[in-house]
């Protein structure tokens, strides 16, 4: 056996091992062989014992397996069997180590390339790997590497099935990768070159022996690798590459392509891929001359390479083995890392390489290894440009679901790279997406904004940038647009994104502006006129204003304002934002945007934003912005002026009021200028933003009018300019008014006042402050122009968007509010302007247009403010109507249109400022003639309006005004004669009345002069209480005579309480109490009884007794209280007679007792009418001789029951008179004045804790005719003046109490009780 003295250290051991076979046989015959030693004689030292009480020979074992020709095969792997178990022992194996290290590693070395039975071979390599690990003291791995790599390179081995063996058996040493294997490895480039001759052997095995080998070569060579040295597989690296590639291409092994993908992934790393002919003329100096051409010419084509990888790989990449899938994709990533130019990325994208990572990716499941190498190899393969991107487009349906599993998991490591592939694809290939796909990546972003928003999960900086991007780029696709909750979908993700910038962290601020973009572009796709069938684009314009509305706005004040300065840009972006909200829109949500943006301080932001960033694009940005406000509050271009000046206006306010005094006819810039900070200062006035000091501006504007005086009345200056210098300089001559601190210019006003005098300018076409207002209605000097200006505002029509435009609000009806504030005012010439304009316009002829426009107007003006028309009263208007019956001849229409007028002057003026009576009285006077003229009076409307007015006339004397024009209505015996004549034709005797419709004309001309006769009574009282008689009124008559005053006749109104309809019953009804209240006054002072049969009173008492149960409360109530007042008048006859006939009166108290004793049964009827009857009933108590039927129905069963169910919270007025008036007529026992008493404490206690508050009586409201022959409404305010005057329904019913007239009845009533008591017990 033959060692090697530089590998064998043991030589001595080795002599003797050879001295001792020489003489082998010699010995074998003459003696025996001493003890401890093996059969052969061999040194004891060489026979090991195991644990099991044997030995080894490791001289024999040595000769086993080197001999030639080889032993049996099962001697040899019986033989390596009990090796490999004796050295499982370790004292065994450390006397092997410890004493013959290397004596076993060049018989298992030339046993392993001997065999050819792969049991045999695996055993070696099993002992090879356990010396090895369990000597790496000694060094034996190192040992066996060198032995074995010298066997490979000396090629003293065929390429046969024991190479594979020795391959595998090296390929495991080099994995122990320790710098002692790889440095004694010798002659490593020598190594290299014979493996790649063995690699072009059809052969896998060897194959991926070969591979694995040179692979875990490549490693150590890169660990331990001596960098001056030359590195083995530089020179051979172009062959190695092509040869591992056509390996990958061709083999179907699993295993073969793992260790070729594995060398080529080594490879790559270290850079041999990167420019193969570049590398290796790095290292030509090495290199003969032939084999560098022959290198030169076969990395001449690097597209060649290209391709042949590209083939390569997609075996690998469609294997079953995930291993091998991976361990590919990491090959195709390292190799896209180190490619330097598009061209070869295009190769590789041509090469279909993308859509086979499409396919994988599909079929991922969303396994994250997969997932993330797969993205990876897709972003590098993105450098392809358009290439990828057209594969791209075909693979996208594969990144969907990927999208959906990565977007759910916060900071994804893969999230950043397939948003890079979404937007790439959606950006450059619009369309591409389908429906349902854009709907599913509509949802996937959404809800991770909004779980952003939420703090759920967490978001790179450029993901969220990607996002946005994304869904910007997403709006301008087609596809995208039919998606039906598309709008949703931004909303959603819009205001999660804004809401999110604007709560982040100062390290996340830079998200902000990509934010307000993404909200800018949803805008605009709210806009834009896309192909959609999307009915919620509206919706989403007004959720972006919302959203800026909301947040943005407020947060944009904040940020001014705060330490922390923002960045410009992002300032700008919300700026932008707003700009093209007022741009683009024009309807309720961006007037109200623009509202929100001027309550904010919009003007004094602005400055404070030209204060805080000084640069040219924010102060054309603000002044942009300002104009396009101020033409959305304003309308008419009015920003116009600061577009034109945008380029020269300073950043400053007060340079701007600067500018403003100085002389500009010979310099256009500067006049530019100072129109525009004219346009400024106003808007900013308007809305009471103040940009300086009130009395600074003041002199500006000052100075502007004196230094320009001349040019203010010529034509230089504009209209527009001309109005808003106006609007200026009396709103803050206004405030100077009020502050009593401000000076002023007498010669600025004087040429103000004759700028407005001589100018012609329309107060119409602008919004103008109420303080503006007020003060040019102060000044007497302007009246005439002013009221060219209100007429020309009463000539508009009422449904014209022309309008006066008053304080930030649009609208015809508060241009009228301010207008009539300012005729209820009291420091002002409003009112007297109008009345002038009235006069005026009626004394031009044919003006009837005017006329009846200005009518209007005030009519309007005293809708919104009664008080309004004691202004006009105050200042004439009843002459100026005087002089309009005198000296015109006006048309119907016309006509009407005054008496309306009057009418609703009448309906709301206050009597005190009736002064002017003899003008009224003319004006009456005017009014009846053409009454009495006008014939039928029942067929005109324009008669019940005027009888309307006369009922007015006649209210108003009540109160001490207008008495000597009611004289001349109450006493003008034609006016008499015609209304009595008109009574009987319009309600013929009996049924027929059946027939009158109060909705006809006839109809409502009975109605007014039943009013007018009602007042007529009333009036009478007060204005002639002594010139009438009113016993005339009563009994019948045979012959219709003139009345010598303005009355009717009581049996003409029971007829029709009797047969008319139920308006004329109601007013009927009350004519008669107000007939009945005058005949008791006059009895009452008199002392006379009336003068009319029986029968007449029995008649008129049955016809109230049948109105009693009226579904008309108030006629029910007035029958009841004149039928009180007949009984009370102790006509004794009458009395006896009514008690013996009033059956029907008798059944009405039972229901009423029925009722309050137990309200389950009593019948709707009498619970709603028990207020006619406890008057009644009151009325019956208080006679002389209370019938005898009145104590069986106040029986004391009900009245037990009555006070049983009343409680201090709902015992009424009525009720409370109703029990004093049993109790004074001892209708109530002992137990009942108890009950009383405890109710009457209850209710005084119920009084006091609802703050006893009196009730006084309430005026009647306001109103005013708006359609010309309405009557109807003429009639109700007439009916609510009526039924407004309780006071004689107090005096003889009680029925109106309050809270407080309760309490002192109650008083009263404990303290007559005391006093009965202490007089029953005296």
């Amino acid at each position: 056996m033959y060692f090697n003295d530089s590998q064998e250290p043991d030589s001595e051991l080795a002599d003797e091992v050879e001295s001792d076979e020489e003489g082998g046989e010699v010995a074998e015959d003459s003696s025996p062989p001493p003890p401890h030693s093996c059969s052969r004689g061999h040194r004891p030292s060489l026979n090991l014992r195991t644990r099991q009480g044997g030995g080894i020979c490791l001289l024999c074992l040595s000769n086993l397996l080197a001999a030639a020709p080889p032993a049996p095969t099962v001697h040899v792997s019986y033989a390596l069997s009990q090796l490999s178990r004796a050295l499982s022992d370790p004292p065994f194996l450390r006397s092997l180590l410890a004493f013959h290290a290397r004596l076993l590693v060049s018989p298992l070395v030339r046993a392993l390339s001997a065999s050819d039975d792969e049991p045999i071979a695996r055993q070696i390599i099993d002992l090879v790997v356990l010396l090895s690990g369990s000597g790496a003291e000694w060094g034996l791995a190192g040992e066996f590497a060198a032995r074995v790599s010298e066997l490979l390179r000396s090629r003293a081995l065929g390429w046969s099935r024991r190479q594979v063996y020795v391959l595998h058996c090296f390929g495991i040493l080099l994995s122990h990768g320790t710098t002692d294997i790889y440095a004694s490895i010798k002659d490593q480039h020598a190594l290299v070159v014979h493996l790649l001759d063995g690699l072009q052997l059809p052969s896998d095995d060897i194959q991926g022996e070969i591979l694995f080998v040179l692979y875990r070569l490549s490693v150590l060579q890169q660990e331990y690798g001596d960098s001056e040295k030359i590195d083995p597989f530089a020179t051979c690296t172009p062959k190695l590459i092509r040869l591992s590639l056509d390996v990958l291409l061709k083999t179907q092994s699993d295993d073969v392509r793992l260790n070729c993908v594995a060398l080529l992934s080594m490879l790559v790393q270290r850079g041999f891929l990167r420019d193969p002919y570049d590398d290796y003329m790095s290292n030509s100096s090495s290199v003969e001359a032939d084999s560098l051409v022959q290198v030169t010419d076969d990395l001449s084509d690097i597209s060649s390479l290209c391709i042949l990888f590209s083939e390569a790989v997609k075996g690998p990449l469609l294997s079953s083995d995930g291993q091998v899938q991976m361990s590919t994709l990491e090959l195709i990533t390292y190799y896209l890392h180190e490619l330097n130019s598009v061209k070869q990325f295009q190769l590789l994208v041509e090469a279909n390489i993308a859509d086979y990572v499409f396919e994988i990716l599909r079929l991922s499941e969303c396994k994250d290894p997969v997932v993330s190498s797969c993205l990876g190899v897709l972003d590098l393969l993105s450098n392809a440009g358009q290439a990828f991107t057209q594969r791209l487009a075909v693979g996208f349906a594969s990144l969907i679901p990927v999208f959906a599993y990565v977007a759910e998991v916060p900071f994804h490591p893969c999230q950043l790279q397939l948003l890079k592939l979404i937007f790439s694809c959606i950006s450059n290939c619009p369309g591409v997406a389908s429906t349902s796909q854009s709907e599913q990546l509509a949802v996937i972003l959404a809800r991770m904004l909004r779980r952003y928003n939420d703090g759920e999960a967490g978001m790179l900086s450029e993901s969220f940038m990607l996002v946005c991007s994304i869904l910007m780029s997403m709006m301008s696709s087609p596809t995208s647009h039919d998606v039906s909750n598309l709008t949703t979908y931004i909303q959603e993700s819009t205001k999660d994104a804004i809401l999110a910038c604007l709560s982040a962290t100062g390290e996340h601020t830079d998200l902000l502006p990509h934010a307000l973009l993404l909200l800018k572009e949803a805008y605009a796709y709210g806009y834009e006129g896309y192909p959609v069938n999307n009915s919620n684009k509206n919706g989403l314009r007004h959720w972006v204003i919302d959203i800026c509305r909301r947040w943005l706005l407020p947060w944009l004040w904040t940020s001014i304002k705060g330490e922390e300065e923002e960045e410009e840009e992002t300032v700008l972006c919300v700026l932008d934002i707003f700009h093209a909200i007022l741009v683009h829109s024009y309807d309720d949500q961006t007037s109200e945007f623009a509202e929100n943006l001027i309550c904010s301080s919009w003007f004094t932001f602005s400055f404070s934003c030209l204060a805080l960033y000084p640069t040219e694009r924010v102060k054309h940005r603000i002044y942009l912005m300002m104009s396009s406000l101020i033409e959305v509050l304003l309308g008419n271009d009015c920003g116009q002026h600061i577009r034109d000046a945008v380029s020269y206006l300073p950043s400053d306010p007060n340079d701007l009021l600067f500018l403003l005094g100085q002389q500009s006819s010979h310099d256009l810039q500067l006049s530019f200028c100072q129109s525009a900070a004219l346009q400024i200062l106003y808007c900013s006035s308007l809305f009471d933003e103040r940009l300086a000091a009130d009395k600074k501006v003041l002199a500006s504007i000052e100075q502007f009018i004196l230094v320009n005086g001349c040019d203010l009345t010529g034509t230089a200056m504009s209209s527009s300019t001309v109005i808003q210098l106006v609007a200026l300089y009396s709103l803050y001559r206004g405030l100077a008014k009020m502050s009593y601190q401000m000076s002023y210019s007498p010669e600025a006003e004087r040429l103000f006042i004759q700028l407005v005098t001589k100018r012609e300018w329309d107060l119409l076409s602008t919004r103008i402050h109420p303080m503006s207002l007020k003060w040019l209605f102060q000044q007497e000097r302007l009246c005439e122009s002013l009221s060219c200006q209100i007429l020309n505002f009463c000539r508009i029509s009422p449904t014209s968007d022309y309008a006066l435009i008053v304080h930030g609000k649009k609208g015809r009806g508060l241009d009228v509010q301010l207008i009539a504030e300012l005729v209820a005012a009291e420091d002002n010439y409003a009112a007297r302007l109008f009345v002038y304009i009235f006069e005026e316009v009626v004394k031009e002829n044919n003006q009837e247009n005017d006329l009846t426009s200005v009518l209007r107007l005030m009519e309007d003006v005293i809708r919104i403010f009664p008080k309004a028309s004691n202004k006009f009263c105050l200042n004439g208007i009843a002459k100026a109507i005087h002089i309009f019956y005198n000296d015109s001849s006006p048309s119907s229409q016309v006509y009407t249109a005054v008496a309306i007028f009057i009418f609703n002057i009448l309906s709301s003026v206050d009597s005190d400022a009736l002064a002017d009576d003899e003008a009224w009285a003319a004006v009456a006077m005017k009014l009846m003639e053409h009454l009495i003229y006008s014939g039928d009076i029942g067929k005109s409307s324009t008669c019940c309006l005027i009888l309307g007015i006369l009922c007015l006339v006649l209210r108003h004397s009540t109160n001490g005004a207008l008495v000597e024009a009611s004289k001349t209505v109450l006493l003008n015996t034609s006016l008499a004669s015609t209304l009595s004549s008109a009574i009987h034709v319009v309600s013929p005797d009996g049924p027929a009345m059946y027939n009158i419709d109060e909705g006809t004309e006839a109809g409502k001309t009975l109605i007014h002069v039943l009013l007018l006769h009602y007042f007529a009574f009333k009036s009478m009282h007060a204005v002639l209480p002594s010139a009438g008689d009113w016993d005339n009124l009563i009994g019948q008559s045979t012959c219709i005579e003139s009345p010598p005053f303005l009355s009717i006749k009581c049996h003409d109104l029971c007829r029709l309480m009797h047969f008319g309809p139920p308006l004329v019953k109601l007013i009927a009804s009350y004519c008669l109490l107000e007939l009945f209240i005058r005949l008791s006054e006059q009895k009452e002072s008199e002392h006379e009884d009336r003068k009319c049969m029986n029968k007449y009173w029995m008649s008129l008492m049955a016809l109230l007794e049948g109105l009693l149960l009226y579904n008309d409360t108030r006629v029910a109530i007035n029958s009841s209280l004149c039928l009180a007042m007949i009984l009370k008048w102790e006509m004794q006859e009458v009395a006896e007679i009514f008690n013996r006939r009033s059956m029907w009166c008798r059944l009405i108290l039972e229901e009423l007792v029925i009722s309050l004793a137990a309200p389950s049964l009593s019948s709707k009827s009498s619970t709603n009418h028990h207020k006619a009857a406890v008057i009644v009933a009151v009325a019956l108590l208080k006679l002389p001789k209370v019938p005898e039927w009145m104590r069986s129905v106040f029986s004391d069963t009900f009245l037990t029951g009555m006070l049983g169910n009343l409680t201090g919270s709902n015992l009424s007025a009525e009720i409370f008179l109703l029990l004093r008036e049993l109790l004074n007529s001892q209708l109530l026992g002992a137990d009942h004045v108890a009950n009383l008493n405890r109710l009457l404490q209850e209710s005084r206690t119920h009084v006091y804790r609802e703050n006893m508050k009196d009730e006084s009586k309430e005026k009647c409201p306001k109103k005013v005719i708006a359609v010309d022959d309405d009557m109807g409404m003429t009639i109700n305010l007439l009916i609510d003046l009526i039924t407004s005057d309780s006071q004689r329904a107090e005096v003889y019913g009680g029925l109106q109490m309050g809270n407080k007239r309760l309490l002192d009845e109650i008083e009263m009533f404990f303290r007559s009780t005391a006093a009965d008591d202490v007089t029953r017990n005296s």
